[in-house]
């Protein structure tokens, strides 16, 4: 780890607009479960599709029945030493812009300015009729008091707030609903089959124009919003480091690369470079 701190260390001083881009490996050490495995392959089975998500019933109840169960324990989540490291060398100047993957806030938590969410916040709840905002933790408690059956339910984590459960009556599972106008709400997030939108976009795209290094933190850029960036910087000139627990789709185009945990990594970092 000594050398491999010393290069990070080195590319960190080198480059004075870093930008950063981080993923599910970010929070695993928080106790958030990660979609895929150390060689890229997803782990369980296919998270629910947008499409399917607004045109289907059974889909939202699904859906909703599972993060009822499972979003409490995201939500006791609390930021790991990667994300306070992260945010502490970016008060010290020595990284620039942020983005992630992620959905569950916790850079926000630990200090971390700006963050550009590329696929939302689990912690929002959206009406797709009115378009009227509430907080998820509204939602659990019209969750819980339509569906008692399930209050207290137990089941393993998923990513992202969801949970390995399939209950038995989904039938009966009373769905959430827009108070304002009654209308189907949906989590503030980007579901899989679904686009960044298109402001966010611009926003990452010129966070990536105005760097001149990117680091990867946790992802194995498998899905596309986060790979692209990759491609950008390589095709660009401007060198790319990884801090990542097993493949990514951009192997071959990363200068430097740690197989190491950011909740590792990172402090160290931090200690060297302070």
């Amino acid at each position: 780890m000594t050398a491999d701190g010393d290069a990070l260390a080195g590319f960190v001083e080198r480059h004075r607009r870093i930008l950063v881009l981080s993923g599910a490996g970010m929070s695993t050490a928080s106790g958030i479960p990660d979609y895929r495995d150390r060689d890229g392959v997803r782990r369980g089975r296919t998270p629910v599709q947008g499409p399917e998500f607004r045109k289907m019933e059974a889909v939202r109840k699904r859906y909703w029945a599972r993060s009822m169960v499972g979003y409490p324990a995201l939500s006791a989540a609390a930021p790991n030493a990667g994300h306070v490291a992260l945010a502490q060398l970016q008060a010290l100047g020595k990284l620039g812009a942020l983005m992630t993957q992620n959905v569950d806030g916790l850079h926000q938590r630990a200090g971390s300015a700006d963050v550009l969410e590329l696929h939302g916040n689990i912690h929002k709840v959206v009406c797709l009729d009115c378009h009227a905002s509430f907080p998820r933790t509204f939602v659990q408690e019209q969750l819980v008091e339509a569906n008692p059956a399930l209050a207290g339910a137990v089941a393993t984590p998923a990513p992202d707030g969801d949970a390995h459960l399939e209950p038995d009556a989904l039938a009966e599972f009373h769905l959430p609903y827009c108070v304002h106008c009654g209308g189907t709400l949906k989590p503030d997030v980007v579901f899989f089959g679904d686009g960044v939108p298109a402001d966010v976009t611009r926003d990452a795209l010129e966070r990536m124009s105005d760097a001149d290094a990117l680091l990867v933190i946790g992802s194995s850029l498998v899905v596309y919003s986060g790979f692209r960036f990759c491609r950008m910087a390589f095709e660009t000139g401007k060198p790319i480091a990884a801090v990542n627990l097993g493949k990514t789709r951009a192997d071959d185009m990363i200068s430097l690369k740690i197989e190491a945990g950011a909740e590792m990594t990172l402090p160290l970092l931090f200690s060297r470079l302070a």
